[in-house]
Formats: C-alpha cells, structure tokens, sequence
C-alpha cells in the first residue's frame, strides 16, 4: 500500500513544437525523464524535448485531476498567463 503523504502534481509542459500538454504525476522528476525519453504521453512522444514550464502541488489524485482538467479547459492564451 502506497504512503498517505504521496503529493501529487499537476504540471505543464511546452513541447519542442510550443504546443502545451498538461499532466499529472506523484513523481515529477521522474514524469519529465519519461517524457524527454519517450516514453511518456502518446502525445509527447513525438514532440520532445519538452521543458516544464508550470507545477502546482495538489492535495491528492483527486484535486490534481480535478485541476488539470481546468487547465485543459483554458483557452491557450490563459495557460500562457500561468507562465509567462
């Protein structure tokens, strides 16, 4: 069983193409490795090197699904602003 004081997070990442993916992770480290090595989101895959531009620590798995559908949600022009 995995540790109650797991923290997840939500993040944004700017591909090499400066298309914008939003994610989820428990492991962000980890997460980003993936997706510089190919191995993350189908997305992703074919868009390296991407850099992270954007992390917000949430409470559990719930409010970081629950933000990066927000996130998702938001016109381009609104992610760039958490950024830039």
């Amino acid at each position: 069983m995995k540790s109650q004081n797991t923290s997840w997070t939500c993040y944004l990442l700017q591909c090499a193409d400066t298309t914008l993916y939003c994610g989820i992770t428990n492991s962000l480290d980890k997460r980003l490795a993936a997706h510089n090595a190919g191995e993350g989101a189908k997305y992703t895959r074919s868009r390296t090197p991407v850099k992270l531009v954007y992390q917000e620590t949430c409470a559990d798995r719930s409010a970081a699904s629950k933000r990066e559908r927000e996130i998702k949600a938001m016109p381009r022009a609104a992610k760039l602003a958490l950024f830039c």
